[in-house]
C-alpha cells in the first residue's frame, strides 16, 4: 500500500491567504490609482502587464534557489521588498517612474506567492486533496484584500490603500515565519534541512537552470497543463485590466468593484475543495481544459450583461467555481509529474507562463480598447483565446491517447 501524504500544518494554511491576498491587492489598486491621476487605457494595460515583465525571466531562477536554499527563506526576501516598496507608490504619479515600480513591485510580490505554492507542494507531496484546502484558505485573502481595498480608497485615497501593503506584509511574514521549512536535497539527493549558505554569485540565473526547467516540458502532463495555464491566467489578465476600467465607466464604485472580484474569489474557495474529487472525473487535463474554457466566455460576455450588477456577480461566481475547481488539479498533476525536489523549478516555469500571458493580455486588451473601445475588446479578446483552446484540445485528448495505449496492451 502506498502511504498517504503528510497532512501539512496549520501554519501553512495560514500563509496562503496573506500569500495571495497580497498580490490581489496590488492588482486592484494599480487601475484606481492610474485612473486618477490621467493615464490612458493604453497605459493602464502597460502597468498591468509590467508587473510580470521580471516574473518572466526570473521566476525559472527563483523557484531554482527555492529548491536549493529552502522555499520559506526565499520567500521572505520577497515579501519584505515589497513592504519596503508599498509607500513609494503613492510618491509617483509619473507614468514611466511608475511602471518601474510596478515592475520591481510586480515581481516581488510574484515570487512570494510562488513561494507559498511551492511550500505547501513540497509538504504536501502533491496530493490535490491537501492542495485544494490551501487554495480555499487562500481565497479568504483574496477575498478581503479588493473589499479592503475597495473601501480604503473610497473613503480615503491613494495614502491608505496603498498603505494596507506594509501591514499585509507584516502578517505575512508572520505566517510565514512560524510555517516549516520544507527538506531541500542533500548529499547524494538524500533529504536534508540544513540550510546551504548563500553566496553573491548565487543571485546571478544560470542557463542550465533554465534548461533543466524547460526540459521538464517533455513530460506530456506539464505540457499540456502548461499550455491550459496560459490560457487560464489570460482570463485573469482581462480581469485585472479593463474590467475594471469598464466597470468604472459604467458607474460602479470602487466597494461595488470589490464586491465583484470577492464574488469571484469565494467561490474559486468553495470550488478547490472539490479538487480531490475532480481528479476522479477522468484525465483531469480535460476537467481542466474544459473549465478554461468556459472561464473564458463568461469573461468575455460582460459587455453584454449591460452593467447590471447582478448579472455581473453570477457570471463571476460561476467563473470562480471553475477557476477553483482547476487550480488545484494543474498543482497536483504537476507537483506528482516532476518529483520530491523539483517543485520550486516547476512553480518557476509554470508562472513564467502565468506572468507571459499577463504581460501580452493587459495590453493587447488596452490597445484594442484605445482602437475600437472597451466593451469591444472584450469580445475580440475572447474569441482569439477560444481558437487558441482548440489545438489545447486536440493536444490534450492526443497527449491522453497515447499513455492509455500502454495501458490496454498490458
Amino acid at each position: 500500500m502506498i502511504p498517504a501524504a503528510p497532512h501539512p500544518p496549520a501554519s501553512v494554511y495560514l500563509a496562503g491567504p496573506f500569500a495571495m491576498g497580497y498580490t490581489e491587492l496590488y492588482t486592484f489598486l494599480i487601475p484606481l490609482y492610474a485612473l486618477s491621476v490621467g493615464m490612458s487605457a493604453g497605459e493602464i494595460g502597460m502597468l498591468v502587464g509590467g508587473r510580470s515583465l521580471l516574473a518572466v525571466f526570473l521566476s525559472i531562477h527563483v523557484g531554482v534557489l527555492m529548491d536549493r536554499f529552502g522555499t520559506r527563506r526565499v520567500t521572505l526576501f520577497f515579501v519584505w521588498t515589497a513592504m519596503a516598496l508599498a509607500p513609494i507608490f503613492p510618491l509617483v504619479p509619473w507614468f514611466w517612474p511608475l511602471l518601474l515600480l510596478q515592475i520591481v513591485n510586480g515581481a516581488a510580490l510574484q515570487f512570494a506567492w510562488s513561494g507559498s505554492q511551492t511550500l505547501i507542494a513540497q509538504l504536501a507531496e502533491g496530493e490535490a486533496e491537501y492542495i485544494g484546502r490551501f487554495s480555499f484558505f487562500a481565497r479568504f485573502g483574496t477575498t478581503l484584500a479588493p473589499m479592503i481595498a475597495g473601501a480604503a480608497w473610497d473613503w480615503g485615497g491613494v495614502w491608505p490603500a496603498y498603505m494596507l501593503g506594509v501591514a499585509w506584509g507584516a502578517v505575512l511574514t508572520i505566517a510565514l515565519l512560524r510555517a516549516p521549512e520544507a527538506e531541500v536535497p542533500g548529499a547524494e539527493g538524500r533529504a536534508s534541512h540544513q540550510r546551504t549558505s548563500f553566496r553573491a554569485r548565487d543571485a546571478i540565473p544560470r542557463l542550465p537552470d533554465y534548461v533543466r526547467c524547460f526540459a521538464l516540458m517533455a513530460i506530456p502532463a506539464v505540457a499540456t497543463t502548461m499550455a491550459i495555464i496560459f490560457l487560464r491566467t489570460a482570463t485573469n489578465g482581462v480581469q485585472s485590466s479593463l474590467y475594471v476600467v469598464f466597470l468604472k465607466g459604467n458607474g460602479l464604485t470602487g466597494t461595488s468593484i470589490g464586491i465583484l472580484f470577492a464574488a469571484i474569489e469565494v467561490m474559486s474557495g468553495l470550488g478547490s475543495l472539490f479538487a480531490g474529487r475532480a481528479m476522479a472525473l477522468g484525465d483531469p487535463r480535460r476537467t481542466m481544459l474544459s473549465g478554461t474554457v468556459l472561464s473564458i466566455v463568461l469573461i468575455c460576455v460582460t459587455p453584454f450583461l449591460g452593467g447590471i450588477f447582478l448579472l455581473l456577480f453570477l457570471a463571476q461566481a460561476a467563473r470562480g467555481w471553475l477557476q477553483g475547481v482547476v487550480q488545484p488539479l494543474m498543482f497536483s498533476v504537476q507537483a506528482k509529474a516532476v518529483g520530491r525536489y523539483r517543485q520550486g523549478s516547476v512553480v518557476g516555469l509554470r508562472q513564467t507562463m502565468n506572468r507571459l500571458a499577463a504581460i501580452v493580455i493587459p495590453p493587447a486588451m488596452g490597445a484594442i480598447a484605445d482602437r475600437w473601445g472597451a466593451g469591444e475588446s472584450f469580445v475580440i479578446l475572447g474569441s482569439l483565446l477560444l481558437m487558441l483552446s482548440a489545438p489545447v484540445a486536440l493536444i490534450t485528448r492526443r497527449t491522453a491517447r497515447q499513455e492509455a495505449e500502454p495501458t490496454l496492451a498490458g
